[in-house]
């Protein structure tokens, strides 16, 4: 195959990636990076497994079909073989096995064989490795994702990989002795890895080409391909025996009739991503005496990735069975015994060599400290080594963001806490925004009525000045007729009204002229004290908290925030009651408070409170201008006014507290 072995045969489609990390935990290798939120296959730590293809929900890992490369070997080439690996009977159980490779020459290919001879041979190696000497401690390399991972991440056993072809290659070089070095050879079978080992400068030129089930599938679709419309025909000799039970976990021991003894231990199996790791990891540090250890990357070749069924394993494994003995009992003993002989000189030695890609060996001059204090990692407690970032525990994690394949986010702890902080900062600034745009629209609505409240008492004053005046005349001269006394009084009494009206219009009006200058809030709280009369059923108490009552700020206006604000509790106390007020402070902001025991505010009239006009006093007891005047002062001096209160006796005592907090020094730096 023409393809650089850096190459990847997995690729990630970014577009339907959630982000799940799944692949991060399911690579055996870490050869995938979260980078800017998105996974990234790196095609140097790929092991091409396939096991992120398999595990994925959302189909955003595929697998990089060469099937185009295939098509162009058979359009230019007379001499092409397919061979064929035995778990075709788990994938293809759908169409008898004649059919199945009368669809593989329709498809134009000159020779069909079994991958399964080459297996045979293969065994009968291991044999004689196991047999040739007692010393020798060997891992099988028939699987070529796990003889990937040990020169990649264990490259100290790279010596003790067993020095054999896989049965691909076996296959390839028996066929060429056969047809002559002209021979095109294609793979086709389960495994992505396949295609890494065909590129593979170390078995250079014996393998063409390789594609998995999937592609071939596609193929017999894209050529309109149908098992009812071929010739059925046999596999092309040489015919294979036992080793056709190689897609199955322990096949190949089976096969080479190395028994898994588990009093002696000479021969060990293991199979899937976390076993296959634990009896790596066993072997190097001597745990795992076996003289032959057995691993593959899945749970057999009948689970490999490039498979499309949709089986479970062993239905799977029960295909592969009954096929195997189905050939068996129609397969020419002797004949197959022959052929083993004619190859017995093959050559199916190769090399390994060290190709070291770990990142996770921890040196003294690597300091993950920052890295797990940065995702709240301070203590010993903290490292929950739940997984659910894909590494196996926090150390791991924070290796892999030093080396740059990994980020922060990918903690879910840590995430879930930046996301607890965020939503409260959010809360904040959202309970902010809320208030600043609430006081927007209270100043603007303040502005405009003074502005209308100006034009009102300049037209207004003038005239009523002139009725008060004539009715106190007339009132005078009319002292004898008491209903025209009385009336004339009521004219009064209501100019008199309007006058206070218009005061206070004018007082509203006059909001945004401060005269700033350096006075003691306690005197203020006492001028304020006197200037309201006291009903004689209200005791009132003050409470001075201030160490230094000094304070800037407009006296005539903050005496009168609190003679409306006193007013205003007397008011809501008819039956008697306690009014508090307390002072205090600190060195940059000055507060007071009005606390009464009255009858409280209801709930739906809080939003209402400064409203000008808005009252609920009865008809000519108020003006509804008190508090908005008292919101514009404390506001013209930068200051804040909260108000709580409770007018529901179940659930406590009534009343309601106004709090002012203005700075102690008023005017702007």
């Amino acid at each position: 195959m023409k393809r650089k072995e850096s190459s990847a045969f997995v690729s990630t489609n970014k577009e339907r990636c959630r982000v799940c990390y799944t692949c991060v935990r399911e690579c055996p290798a870490k050869a995938i990076r979260i980078s800017d939120g998105q996974a990234e296959l790196l095609a140097e730590r790929c092991i091409s497994c396939g096991n992120c293809v398999r595990v994925c929900s959302q189909d955003a890992k595929e697998l990089v079909r060469t099937k185009d490369e295939v098509e162009r070997i058979i359009s230019v080439n007379q001499k092409v073989a397919a061979i064929v690996a035995p778990s075709f009977a788990a994938e293809f159980y759908d169409m008898t096995y004649d059919r199945f490779v009368g669809m593989l020459r329709a498809l134009g290919f000159s020779l069909v064989n079994e991958v399964a001879f080459g297996a045979d041979l293969v065994s009968r190696e291991y044999r004689k490795l196991l047999l040739s000497t007692k010393e020798g401690r060997w891992i099988a390399t028939t699987c070529p994702a796990v003889a990937s991972y040990i020169e990649k991440y264990s490259p100290d056993l790279v010596p003790n990989l067993a020095p054999i072809v896989s049965p691909m290659v076996a296959t390839a070089r028996a066929l060429r002795r056969l047809h002559g070095q002209d021979l095109k050879v294609v793979f086709i079978g389960p495994c992505i890895a396949k295609k890494v080992e065909a590129t593979s400068r170390l078995v250079e030129g014996e393998v063409d080409g390789a594609i998995t089930f999937l592609e071939l599938r596609e193929m017999f679709d894209e050529h309109g391909i149908k098992p009812e419309a071929v010739k059925p025909t046999d596999f092309d000799p040489p015919h294979a025996s036992i080793g056709m039970v190689y897609p199955i976990s322990g096949g190949m021991l089976q096969s080479a009739k190395i028994g898994e003894n588990l009093i002696s231990g000479e021969a060990v199996k293991a199979e899937g991503r976390t076993r296959f790791l634990e009896a790596i990891k066993e072997f190097e540090n001597g745990q795992l005496d076996a003289r032959l250890l057995e691993v593959l990357c899945c749970e057999g070749c009948i689970m490999g990735a490039g498979m499309t069924t949709k089986e479970q394993e062993f239905k799977r494994r029960s295909r592969i069975s009954k096929y195997v003995r189905d050939c068996l009992k129609c397969r020419n003993q002797e004949q197959w015994e022959k052929d083993m002989v004619f190859f017995s000189d093959l050559d199916l030695k190769r090399s390994f060599e060290c190709d070291d890609k770990r990142v996770g060996i921890i040196t003294p001059d690597i300091d993950l400290r920052p890295i797990l204090e940065r995702m709240g990692k301070k203590s010993e407690s903290d490292f929950l080594n739940c997984g659910a970032c894909g590494y196996d525990t926090c150390l791991d994690h924070a290796m892999s963001i030093y080396r740059g394949l990994a980020e922060d986010e990918m903690c879910l702890p840590y995430t879930i806490e930046r996301l607890r902080q965020i939503n409260e900062e959010l809360q904040k600034s959202n309970s902010k925004l809320s208030e600043t745009q609430q006081q927007l629209v209270q100043s603007e609505r303040l502005a405009s009525m003074a502005q209308m409240a100006t034009g009102i008492a300049h037209e207004v004053n003038n005239p009523l000045g002139v009725v008060l005046m004539y009715a106190h005349m007339l009132k005078d001269q009319c002292k004898d007729n008491k209903q025209l006394d009385e009336d004339l009084g009521m004219i009064v009494e209501q100019a008199d009204r309007c006058k206070k009206i218009v005061s206070g219009l004018l007082n509203f009006a006059r909001q945004n002229q401060v005269a700033f200058e350096s006075v003691d809030l306690n005197e203020i709280v006492e001028k304020g004290l006197q200037i309201v009369e006291k009903p004689e059923n209200i005791d009132v108490e003050t409470i001075d908290q201030m160490e230094n009552p000094q304070c800037e700020l407009d006296k005539d206006q903050i005496v009168q925030v609190l003679v409306n604000l006193i007013s205003n509790a007397y008011a809501a106390m008819p039956n008697g009651g306690r009014l508090s007020i307390a002072t205090g402070g600190n060195d940059f902001h000055v507060w007071f408070s009005v606390a009464d025991t009255g009858i409280g505010i209801p709930k739906e009239n809080m939003p209402k409170l400064y409203q000008p006009f808005f009252t609920t006093k009865k008809m000519g007891k108020g003006t509804g201008l008190g508090l908005a005047v008292i919101y514009g002062i404390v506001k013209m001096h930068r200051g804040d006014i909260k108000v709580t209160s409770n007018d529901d006796p179940s659930r406590g005592p009534t009343g309601t507290t106004f709090t002012v907090t203005i700075p102690r020094t008023g005017r702007r730096e």
